[in-house]
C-alpha cells in the first residue's frame, strides 16, 4: 500500500543512476537486474547511449517496490550524458571493479555524484574473479575520499558479482531502505514534469525522445513542451516499447512526434489545454536566449587565426553528438582546428551533401547513422568522402591522423654541413672546380648546397663530383680536405663557405 499525506503527496519509486569507469559491470549488473541482453547489443561491448528501465523487487517482507534504473556510458567522452543522469536521479550507484580497483573514471563519477548532491551507495563488482582484491579496491577508494562505512565513513556498499548475481538482491534492498530514509514522494494529481533523457530521430517515426518523470503524471491527449520543441501525448511507450494512455512519477516513457529535436536534459513540463501550453511558451524568453548563443558563437569565430578544418556530423541520437563534440575539443593544435559546421541526428542524406557547397575539405562524419544511396553518389561525384563509425574512440583516432595531415606544416631547415673554400681552381659556364675543408658535419655528394659570404647567403649550388685524396667519394666527414665540382651561377671565392642542409616539415 502507498503512504498517503495530506498534502496528497505519495511515495514514489526512486530513480537511480549507475556511474562508473568503462567495463566495470553497469550494464551487466542492469541486465542481470531485468534478465534480458543489452551488451550484447552494444558495439564493443560499451554502452553508448543512455537508457532507463523500471524493475520490481521484493521485499524480505514480501511487498513489491518499483525501481527505476537509468544507465550510463562509461567511456570519458560521455561525461555530459553521465552528469544528466546523475541531474535526473534521486540515488546513485558507483559501481568499481575489485579486479581493476579505482579508475579515472570512476573518480569524475565520484565528483559528479558529490557535485549534484545525491546519497549513494558503492558496489563493488566483480568479486568472483580470480584477480579481485576487496580489501585493495576499499582502500584505494578511501585513498580517493571515497569512505566506505566500517572504512572510516558512512557510504553504504555492497559486494556484488553482477556476472553470476551474487549479493545484487541485497543491493536493491539497500535501493529500498536508502529510498524509505531518503522518503521520495510525488502527487499523481498534477500534470506530469521531468527530464529529457534522451532523443532521435527515427526515419519511420520522426522524432522521438526518453523522457523520465520526476513528478505528477502523464495521460494521452496531453501537450508536452521542452523549451520550444512541443509534442502531443498521443503516441506513448513505456521502456518496453508497449503503447501506453498514462503513466506517472519515476516512469521512463518515450514519446514520439516532436515538432523539432528537444534538447536533451532539459526540463519538461505537460498540459492538458493549449492555453496554458501558450503562457508557458511565452514564459521562457526562448528568442533572447537563442539570440545571445548565435552572438557568443560569431565572436567566437572572429577571434581564430587558425586554419578551420569543418565537419558534418550525424549521429544516432543528442547524446553521442555531444560526446563526439566533446572529443573533438579535446583535438588541440596550434595551427589547425575543427569545427562541426553542421550537425543532426538521424542518417546522411542528399541534402547534408548538398549543403557543402564551397567548404573545402570537409569532413563528413557519420555516427552509428546510415548513409542514403543518393548521399553516397553524390558524394563520389564531388569527391566527397563520408566516414562512418560505431565506436566513439575509434573515430576519435581517426581525426587525431586526419588533423596531423590536414594541419598547416611548418618548413625547418636544418644545417648538415659546413666546409670552407680553400682554393678555386677553374669555371666553365656555370661549373667550377674547387678545393675545401669539411669544419662542420659532412659534405655529401648531389647535395643542394647554400653559398655562405661573410655569414650571408648569395646563392645556391648544387655538388656534381666530390673527391678525396683523388678518389671519388659519396661524401667526405668533418675535419677532410676534397676537391669538388659544384654547379651554380654564382661564382665562389676563397674563402666562401658553404652549407649542406636539410629541409623537414614540423
Amino acid at each position: 500500500m502507498e503512504k498517503i499525506n495530506e498534502n496528497k503527496n505519495t511515495e514514489r519509486p526512486p530513480v537511480v543512476v549507475i556511474m562508473g569507469h568503462i567495463d566495470h559491470g553497469k550494464s551487466t549488473l542492469l541486465d542481470y537486474i531485468r534478465k534480458s541482453n543489452i551488451v550484447d547489443k552494444e558495439v564493443g561491448g560499451i554502452t553508448q547511449n543512455i537508457s532507463a528501465y523500471e524493475v520490481i523487487h521484493s521485499t524480505k517482507d514480501g511487498i513489491e517496490k518499483k525501481i527505476t534504473f537509468i544507465d550510463t556510458p562509461g567511456h570519458e567522452s560521455f561525461s555530459k550524458m553521465r552528469e544528466r543522469g546523475a541531474e535526473i536521479a534521486d540515488i546513485a550507484i558507483l559501481i568499481v571493479s575489485a579486479e581493476d580497483g579505482v579508475k579515472p573514471q570512476t573518480i569524475e563519477a565520484w565528483k559528479t555524484i558529490v557535485e549534484n548532491n545525491i546519497p549513494a551507495i558503492v558496489a563493488i563488482n566483480k568479486i568472483d574473479k580470480p584477480n579481485a582484491n576487496v580489501e585493495k579496491t576499499k582502500t584505494e577508494l578511501a585513498e580517493n575520499e571515497i569512505y566506505l562505512e566500517n572504512y572510516g565513513g558512512k557510504i553504504p556498499f555492497v559486494e556484488i558479482s553482477a556476472k553470476t548475481g551474487t549479493h545484487v538482491d541485497d543491493l536493491l534492498s539497500l535501493i529500498n531502505i536508502l529510498a524509505e530514509m531518503e522518503n521520495f514522494t510525488g502527487n499523481k494529481e498534477q500534470d506530469a514534469s521531468g527530464f529529457v533523457l534522451e532523443a532521435n530521430l527515427d526515419s519511420k517515426r520522426g522524432i522521438q525522445a526518453t523522457l523520465i518523470i520526476k513528478d505528477g503524471t502523464i495521460k494521452k491527449g496531453m501537450t508536452l513542451v521542452v523549451e520550444d520543441s512541443i509534442c502531443s501525448t498521443n503516441i506513448m511507450e513505456n521502456f518496453l516499447g508497449e503503447k501506453i494512455n498514462e503513466a506517472s512519477f519515476s516512469s521512463p516513457i518515450r514519446l514520439i512526434g516532436f515538432c523539432k529535436m528537444p534538447k536533451i536534459g532539459a526540463p519538461f513540463k505537460s498540459f492538458q489545454n493549449k492555453k496554458d501550453v501558450e503562457k508557458y511558451i511565452n514564459s521562457l524568453n526562448l528568442k533572447d536566449a537563442l539570440l545571445e548563443k548565435s552572438s557568443k558563437d560569431r565572436t567566437s569565430s572572429a577571434n581564430s587565426n587558425k586554419k578551420i578544418i569543418p565537419i558534418i556530423l550525424k549521429a544516432d541520437i543528442s547524446g553521442s553528438i555531444e560526446a563526439i563534440e566533446k572529443e573533438i575539443n579535446k583535438i588541440k593544435n596550434d595551427g589547425a582546428e575543427f569545427r562541426i559546421v553542421q550537425k543532426g541526428v538521424g542518417p546522411i542524406s542528399e541534402s547534408d551533401i548538398k549543403n557543402i557547397g564551397g567548404c573545402e575539405n570537409v569532413l563528413v562524419i557519420a555516427f552509428n547513422v546510415k548513409i542514403d544511396k543518393s548521399a553516397i553518389e553524390l558524394a563520389n561525384k564531388r569527391g566527397i568522402l563520408i566516414s562512418s563509425f560505431d565506436i566513439i574512440y575509434k573515430m576519435t583516432e581517426w581525426l587525431e591522423i586526419e588533423m596531423e595531415n590536414r594541419r598547416p606544416k611548418v618548413e625547418t631547415i636544418e644545417t648538415t654541413g659546413r666546409a670552407k673554400i680553400l682554393k678555386v681552381f677553374s669555371r666553365t659556364k656555370e661549373r667550377q672546380i674547387a678545393g675545401g675543408k669539411v669544419i662542420q658535419g659532412r659534405m655529401i655528394l648531389d647535395k643542394v648546397v647554400k653559398i655562405m659570404r661573410r655569414e650571408f647567403e648569395i646563392g645556391k649550388g648544387k655538388i656534381i663530383n666530390l673527391e678525396k685524396a683523388k678518389t671519388k667519394v659519396r661524401e667526405v666527414e668533418e675535419g677532410a680536405e676534397f676537391g669538388m665540382m659544384i654547379e651554380s651561377k654564382i661564382e665562389i671565392v676563397e674563402g666562401d663557405v658553404i652549407e649542406s642542409f636539410n629541409i623537414t616539415q614540423k
